[in-house]
Order: C-alpha cells, then structure tokens, then sequence
C-alpha cells in the first residue's frame, strides 16, 4: 500500500517503525519527517498544515491512505482537503477535530452524550476565572481552551499559579476551569471509523518533568503499556460509557469523528472519567502501543478510513511490556537549546529489543574542535523532546533495565530525562 504519513515526531516514527514491521512491502513516505524517519522511509518537504499541498501530493503520487499524525494539521482541515480528492484519510475533519481544539467544544459534546466527567466553565476574563477558580476550590485545574502542545493544563493548590496561568493563556483565547478529579490517570487509544470503535492496548504517560511529577507540565517524558493496575472489565467500561456515547453524539452533529480517538481518562472511585479527548495518537504513548501491536496497523487504519472497521476483530497484542523514555534537550519545555550533537546512537540501538525513536532531530555540520575548519555530519538536537528510549521485555523490571541501559549511553549536553519511568507499576487488586 502507498501511504503518507504526516508529521516530524517520535510519534509519527512510532507509526512508521508499526508499518514497516509487516513486512508487507509498503511505499511510506512521511512528511516532513526527521532525521531518524529518514533513515527509515522516503521524506518530503511538504507542509502537513497546507491542506492543497498535501492532497495534491498524494492525488499525484497515488496515495492509497493518509495518516494524520500530529493535531495541527486536523484542526486546519487537512483532512477535508484529501477527502475531497477520495483518497482515505485516518484523521478526523476540522469539524470533528474540535473535539481536541476546543475544550468547551468537547465539554458540550460530553454533557450531550452522558459521558462521565468533571464540572467545567468557560472564562472569558481573568476576573471570570477568579471567580470560577475561587467557587470550585483547591485543587485549581485550568486549562487553555485550545491546542497548547500538551502544555496548556495546570493542576495546582497555589491560587496565584492557577490565575498567573490562567492570565498567560487568556492572552491567546479562552480558559476552562474544572473541577478537580482524584484518582490515577490512563490513556486509551481508539480507532473510529465514524460509527463503530475498537480500542487498543491502554498506556500511562508522565507529563511532569522531573522524577516523583515535580516541575513543569510537559508533553510527555515517558509511558509504559499494559497497565496493570486497571480492573479487567476497564476497556469495556470505557467503549460502553465513555467512546460509543461520544462518536454517537458526534455523528448526531453531522461531524462523524473517523480516526484515533485519544481518551485521557482518571480512574476514580466512582469508575474513569474523562479528563480529556484528543483527536490523534497521543505522544509518548503511541510509542510503547504501538511495538506491542501484533495486528497489522495498516489493515485498522485503511478499515477505518474507509468505514469498515464494523466486524473487524480486536487488535490482539503481545504480551511484552514497553517501556519508553523520553530524552529532552537542556532547557525544556520553557525553553529548548537546540544544535546539540546527540552521541552514542550505536551503542543505545544494539541494547537488546530496543527501538530509538526520533522527535527532533536533524543533521547538520559540526566543527571537528574548536581550532579546525574541517565539519563533519552530526545527528544534532532540533527542538525539545529529542528522542524517545523504549524497550520491550517480558516484565517492567526487564524493559525498564534495557531502556535505561540504553538511554545511559547516549550523550547530549545538558539532556535531561526521568529515572523514574515506570518505577511503581503496581496491579489491581482482585
């Protein structure tokens, strides 16, 4: 099959790396790609934002399924571009990439389906946010009512951080302020094709920067797949009460949602609420789902781009546990430094089951030492999470032990990653 794959992440790599273990003689290319994608399938430099650019491509080149990587370019409609050139396309339209684009939007749709979640309103103001933050109480949860890059949440006791955050992204539009849901955070991928849903294999991510979930809410420094602690009905709890109630209420809107539903749910004692829906594969946790994936990824996503995805069976999974680890440049997320020279690829990739996956990376030209005009091509740092570590292995403690392994022999000055990944990974109690 001839397949675009749009995106620049370890995500998009994640999906790349899934194809290509078929072994089924794919031609993949991906747009723009990175440096480790590269290495891996044909890249171009074509826009995944411009709708024309993209659909004229894969028109021109016969195309035979569009995968939609990041969320940027669904809520552009990037999609709808495509589909009016009747190539299948696995991502949802703008219209239904609100879904993720906007939270009121999502709120609404949730309130309208009877999906369990927590309060929510709408602030315009910063004074409507003090008043909301001030009645629903501590702890404050305000979120940017738009695409933020996985940033845009604060969950706090501090009064003022929740209202200096909710100042920053007022800036940019409107704030949603939630009421606060206790209980463990799970992400559960499920494909849609607009009518019907089938889930693959939950994930858990870690947003905090630093080891124990202290510093900066980040888009994600690591995640593990299965997740043991979940009570063994929970994927059918979720498709019953949470995915169906959803793409039902969407079609209702003469938006049908085909693609990857991303639900970020919180296991409460009262069962999983939503805490969120994404309207693409979630990042890191694409990247420990997808190696443990045993159905083929380009038969569930041509099913669901095309409206068939009904009578499929479940993707089935190996037993393996994943484990992935993110290593991010000095500096993130406020900040990134980026040109660093990333040392010790070799070395990391032959740690047995281990797959590197690149976010931003790039090559270019590094100075041989500082007294020399002679250059060579470096693997070179390009934004904030560089790569993602994972391994596979027959337990957490093995994965955990060949990702870490080779995460220790790669070099970035300043790089930064948890030690913590997975660390605590306890079952349910039956």
């Amino acid at each position: 099959m001839r397949i675009l794959v749009l995106g620049s992440g370890a995500r998009e790599h994640a999906i790349i790396r899934a194809l290509l273990a078929e072994d089924a003689d794919h031609d993949i290319t991906a747009a723009p790609g990175n440096a480790g994608i590269a290495d891996d399938v044909r890249t171009i430099g074509i826009d995944p934002n411009d709708g024309v650019a993209v659909a004229g491509y894969a028109e021109a080149h016969g195309v035979e399924l569009v995968v939609v990587g990041p969320e940027a370019p669904l809520v552009a409609g990037v999609s709808d571009a495509v589909r009016e050139r009747g190539i299948p396309v696995f991502g949802p339209s703008k219209a239904a990439a609100k879904l993720e684009g906007s939270k009121a939007f999502a709120k609404r749709i949730m309130e309208a389906a009877g999906v369990p979640t927590g309060r929510a309103e709408v602030a315009g103001t910063l004074d409507e946010a003090r008043e909301t933050i001030d009645r629903f109480g501590a702890p404050y949860v305000v979120k940017a009512n738009g695409l933020a890059a996985g940033k845009g949440v604060l969950v706090t006791d501090d009064r003022d951080a929740a209202l200096e955050h909710a100042r920053q992204w007022l800036e940019h539009g409107t704030v949603l302020i939630e009421e606060f849901l206790a209980g463990r955070e799970v992400s559960l991928f499920l494909l849609s094709d607009g009518e019907h849903v089938l889930p693959l294999s939950p994930a858990q991510d870690y947003k905090r920067l630093l080891d124990g979930d202290e510093g900066p809410n980040t888009g994600g420094m690591g995640a593990y797949s299965p997740v043991p602690w979940l009570e063994e009905n929970f994927v059918d709890e979720v498709i019953k009460t949470i995915a169906l109630p959803t793409i039902r209420a969407m079609a209702e809107e003469q938006t049908p949602f085909i693609g990857l539903l991303y639900c970020g749910l919180i296991v409460t004692d009262a069962g999983p609420r939503v805490i969120e829906f994404n309207a693409r594969f979630g990042d890191p946790e694409t990247q420990v789902v997808l190696p443990r994936l045993v159905t083929p990824l380009s038969g569930l996503l041509y099913a669901a781009a095309t409206g068939e995805l009904g009578g499929v069976p479940r993707p089935e999974f190996a037993l393996d546990v994943a484990v992935g680890v993110v290593l991010a440049s000095e500096g993130y997320p406020e900040a990134p430094v980026t040109g660093r020279a990333i040392l010790g690829m070799d070395a990391a990739s032959a740690v047995p089951e281990v797959q590197l996956l690149h976010a931003a990376t790039d090559i270019a030209a590094i100075a041989t030492d500082a007294t020399s005009s002679w250059s060579t091509e470096t693997l070179v740092t390009s934004g904030g999470r560089v790569l993602t570590v994972v391994a596979l292995g027959s337990t957490f403690d093995e994965a955990r032990e060949r990702a870490y392994e080779a995460i220790g022999k790669l070099t970035i000055e300043g790089g930064q990653f948890r030690t913590d990944i997975a660390a605590a990974v306890a079952p349910a109690a039956h």
